[in-house]
């Protein structure tokens, strides 16, 4: 779809509105057609008690925008014909990114590769490993550009992978990646939800593990604690009918208890790359994990 250039502004007015997120956003979309009548009737609707609706300042767009073209990237609207498939099938789905690279790295078959911070010697290894493997079968290997086997993820896949950060895709962090993703940006695929300039909050890291999910067929864990993030992402995978994998660690190790509780909760127990390729190359929409999320799914608008 062709946007012009109003309504790509409108759109993101929008969406960076006080208390719009991405269900409310497809919700007004829908409702009234296009983001600048949306935007038109945001203070009827607070009027009327339909919500705390009020427009951003349009000097606030202005300058993210600068700020977007200033650092080398682009917006990406849900409704485009490269937004990546298999994430607009998510209901929360970021209805915008920014993101700067090779957009056909997300349009080849994808799978997500995370894993413990504090990672052991042989499970980041391991990672990069299993990255190097999944590449050379033709997958694009996505992951959050963490310390430890996330920085091993695409370190091994290198240059097929995506990393979708936290933060503004101006922003590095952790600070001791500054150089692997500005590599990531210039030679593979770097993905941000939140507007440029913004510091990776708490709250940032379940959306971007969300995208993380979204993008892939399948997620597979490496290495993680009980209660980690990766876990959230392995779980988010699940709840999307995803493939849920995992790769089994000593029971004496708790760096390893994320993983063996996966696979205790129904995810598929893999040891080799090949095995991870036979699995996704197969995957029709129906996983063969038995893994499913147990509480209530996460709101991300």
């Amino acid at each position: 779809m062709s946007l012009t250039q109003a309504e790509a502004f409108a759109r993101i007015r929008l969406l960076r509105s006080p208390n719009i997120g991405p269900v409310s956003y497809r919700q007004l979309l829908a409702r009234f057609g296009t983001a600048a009548a949306a935007l038109d009737a945001l203070p009827d609707l607070a009027s009327r008690g339909r919500g705390p609706y009020r427009p951003a300042a349009a000097e606030t767009i202005e300058r993210e925008v600068a700020a977007v073209r200033k650092a080398g990237a682009r917006y990406l609207f849900h409704d485009q014909p490269d937004y990546p498939a298999l994430l607009a099938e998510l209901d929360s789905a970021p209805p915008i990114v920014t993101c700067r690279g090779n957009l056909a790295l997300a349009s080849a078959p994808c799978v997500a590769l995370v894993g413990a911070r504090n990672a052991s010697a042989a499970a980041v290894k391991l990672a990069r490993e299993f990255a190097a493997g999944l590449a050379e079968a033709g997958f694009t290997v996505v992951s959050g550009l963490a310390r430890g086997i996330d920085g091993a993820a695409h370190e091994g896949a290198f240059p097929q992978t995506i990393g979708v950060i936290a933060s503004g895709i101006d922003i590095t962090y952790p600070p001791q990646h500054v150089a692997l993703q500005e590599r990531i940006a210039a030679e593979a695929l770097l993905i941000a939800e939140q507007p440029p300039g913004t510091e990776p909050r708490g709250r940032h890291f379940p959306s971007r593990n969300r995208i993380i999910a979204g993008l892939a067929s399948g997620t597979l864990v490496v290495e993680a604690a009980p209660q980690s993030g990766s876990l959230i992402t392995a779980r988010l995978a699940g709840e999307a009918g995803r493939e849920v994998m995992a790769i089994p660690g000593s029971p004496l190790d708790a760096r390893a208890l994320g993983c063996n509780q996966l696979i205790r909760e129904g995810a598929v127990l893999v040891q080799t790359p090949e095995e991870v390729v036979e699995l996704l190359q197969s995957f029709t929409g129906a996983p063969r994990s038995r893994f499913r999320v147990s509480e209530n799914a996460a709101d991300f608008d």
